[in-house]
């Protein structure tokens, strides 16, 4: 899980609308409030921002389980400091801040249970199942769908964040063979809100059962049994994909035979896959 500790202050130039609509399809689950952005510089980072602001709660307790949601991010961040960005209305850009109760080492679930439940949205609303490359990515055939961050505050709140493509003109025409879009392997159109409540009403149900999260990520995996490379901070090697722990991290074994647990860092997969056909 990627985390950092951030203080910045919010986007003075980004307003929010509630979405009701949404927030009236998510009755029962834990997400209700949604707040909808035309342009934010990174949802993520106002959810972190605005965590206890004085007049989202007047208490002074910290606002969890808000949904922040843009059609467009001008500043969308990816793992190590990297970009994400989209045409607007291309690509669910989603937040949500979450609190929860788990030690530090187990955080790692969370990124795992929102990969889980964006693989269970996808399949209900556009019919085909894309998998889990592990860390944080959900990928068709080694094309990246979407992309997951989770960063957390210093005081025991976490954000998770997706952009998810919808569309093909989400990404620039010269990423076509790293990327890839919802539309490109269902039978029509996706709409965006109807990925955005499926994927909230699955995270919600995976949230309250982490003790399951390992094995539903594991049958869900485009990682394990592939040869990979892991590129770590200090070394680089390549090793097959075993399993992964209770923490959800991942356990590679090297040429050697030694089992070595990836806690962070790149894990490039390695055998080439075949694109399966649209709508599988």
């Amino acid at each position: 899980m990627g985390r950092r500790i951030l203080r910045s202050m919010p986007d003075a130039a980004a307003t929010w609308s509630p979405a009701a609509d949404v927030t009236a399809r998510l009755a029962g689950t834990r997400f209700h409030d949604v707040r909808r952005f035309a342009v934010v510089d990174s949802t993520n980072r106002y959810l972190l921002s605005e965590a206890a602001r004085a007049d989202d709660v007047p208490d002074g307790a910290p606002a969890d389980d808000v949904v922040a949601v843009a059609d467009e991010q001008t500043a969308g961040r990816g793992r190590h400091g990297r970009t994400w960005s989209a045409r607007p209305g291309a690509a669910l850009l989603v937040s949500v801040r979450l609190r929860p109760a788990l030690p530090a080492e187990r955080l790692h679930l969370v990124t795992l249970a929102a990969a889980v439940a964006a693989t269970e949205a996808v399949h209900e609303v556009a019919g085909f199942a894309p998998q889990v490359k592990w860390p944080n990515d959900i990928v068709v055939a080694d094309r990246k769908l979407a992309g997951i961050l989770a960063e957390a505050d210093g005081a025991g709140a976490v954000v998770v964040g997706m952009g998810l493509n919808l569309r093909t003109d989400a990404y620039p025409g010269e990423l076509a063979e790293l990327a890839t879009a919802c539309e490109a392997h269902s039978s029509g159109p996706v709409d965006r809100d109807d990925v955005l409540c499926a994927w909230l009403r699955a995270l919600d149900a995976r949230l309250d059962a982490l003790d399951g999260i390992v094995a539903a990520a594991a049958e869900r995996s485009a990682t394990l049994g592939r040869a990979v490379r892991v590129e770590l901070a200090r070394e680089s090697f390549t090793a097959t994909a075993s399993r992964l722990t209770g923490e959800g991290y991942l356990v590679v074994t090297r040429d050697n035979g030694d089992e070595t647990v990836v806690t962070a860092g790149d894990v490039v997969h390695l055998r080439p896959v075949t694109d399966p056909p649209p709508g599988s």
